[in-house]
């Protein structure tokens, strides 16, 4: 049994999770509402939008065609339906019914739309520039000349000091829900683990479990289990969130999220083992469920700092911390998804990640060895470390 010894106590982990209801309910719950949420943007991004227009005079008409088309050219989700009253009161009482949402007609010095009580603005947009451009054909042509020439040096053209101000605030959304998957999964599932060590060790059931397999191998299992459940939970959120964006008018940001979304789950591994090893230790250290508050201050404060450094960080501070264990486990993949690190300090981040994990897994271990067996009391990290095995 010692070789798959890890491998039945991760097993187990991952069984007693997917048999909760509490965590099956709070998981695809988050689901639906990240459906949801992006079922609504996809909604609202690509609805058809129709109004109803209606004319009162032959010129009338003839513009509103020139706007229907204008309108629907520039915009393939929005239609324009066309109709005719015989007089202006019957035009006026079209719209008041809500048979027509605006009526087109000539005013004193242009042309009017007239609504109930709102003038939709995809609508005024649409026919004031058709209008205008109309209304300049005419008058060169009276003038004897042509639109271009009417209209030489007015173009007005833009430009960016930052380029990338649509990338920037699509990383930075992605970021935080990346940031916050992170810390949701840290601390869910670490706190979930510190719980049933201590409930084991309270239990006395650990004594026997320790007599079949090395305590050393009960950690790992519990780690993996840990981490094989934590990664499907964020691969489930992000697959969702990932064909959710593909419906809305956010798509063709996906391949620079997909690219980075991979640095995210490389470094998710790394960062959440150890993160996880650490929860296991502040589980070892307590005696009764009730201890595990105090033996996880540090970790929780640790977890909200770094949940909060991709957040508030910014400049030097960000690029520091994004080669700093913890923190950067999520500030690297943000910096990635930016586009403000290239690969190689990814790859440089996440080798310090691993040495750093590797050093601490080794001290967690001893820590956890020499701290499960030990039921007198809560003991402090300078205790577990000296208490031989």
């Amino acid at each position: 049994m010692t070789g798959t010894a890890w491998m039945t106590v991760a097993r187990r982990e991952i069984i007693t999770k997917l048999t909760d209801k509490t965590f099956l309910l709070s998981t695809f719950g988050l689901v639906a509402i990240l459906a949801g949420v992006l079922g609504v943007q996809a909604f609202m991004a690509n609805r058809a939008t129709e109004y109803a227009v209606v004319t009162s005079s032959s010129a009338a008409h003839q513009m509103a065609e020139l706007v229907k088309t204008g309108a629907e050219a520039e915009d393939d989700k929005l239609t324009v339906t066309l109709s005719e009253a015989t007089d202006d009161t019957a035009a006026q009482t079209k719209v008041r019914d809500g048979d027509a949402v605006a009526w087109l007609h000539q005013g004193d010095d242009g042309w009017v739309l007239t609504g109930k009580d709102d003038v939709p603005g995809d609508l005024l947009t649409a026919a004031t520039t058709v209008i205008r451009d109309e209304t300049l054909t005419v008058n060169a042509a009276a003038a004897n000349t042509s639109v271009e020439d009417l209209q030489r040096g007015s173009e007005v053209s833009t430009t960016l000091l930052d380029a990338d101000a649509d990338r920037a605030g699509v990383a930075k959304a992605v970021g935080f829900a990346l940031a916050m998957l992170f810390y949701l999964a840290s601390f869910t599932f670490g706190l979930a683990l510190a719980n049933s060590v201590v409930e084991e060790k309270a239990s006395r059931i650990v004594e026997i479990i320790t007599t079949k397999i090395s305590v050393r191998e009960l950690l790992a299992g519990k780690v993996m289990g840990n981490l094989a459940l934590a990664f499907a939970q964020m691969a489930l959120f992000v697959g969702v969130g990932l064909v959710g964006l593909s419906f809305t008018e956010y798509d063709r940001f996906l391949p620079m999220i997909s690219g980075a979304v991979g640095w995210f789950v490389a470094f998710f591994v790394v960062g959440f083992g150890l993160l996880a090893c650490l929860w296991a230790v502040a589980g070892a250290l307590a005696t009764r469920t009730e201890d595990v508050q105090s033996t996880s201050t540090p970790l929780t404060m640790l977890t909200v700092a770094v949940f909060f450094a991709a957040m508030l960080a910014d400049g030097v501070i960000k690029v520091v911390l994004s080669f700093v264990p913890p923190f950067s486990a999520i500030l690297m993949p943000m910096r990635v998804l930016e586009g403000s690190a290239p690969w190689w300090q990814a790859l440089v981040a996440l080798a310090i990640l691993l040495v750093t994990a590797g050093l601490i897994v080794r001290g967690a271990a001893r820590l956890y060895q020499r701290s499960l067996l030990q039921t007198q009391g809560r003991l402090s990290l300078r205790q577990a470390w000296s208490t031989p095995e």
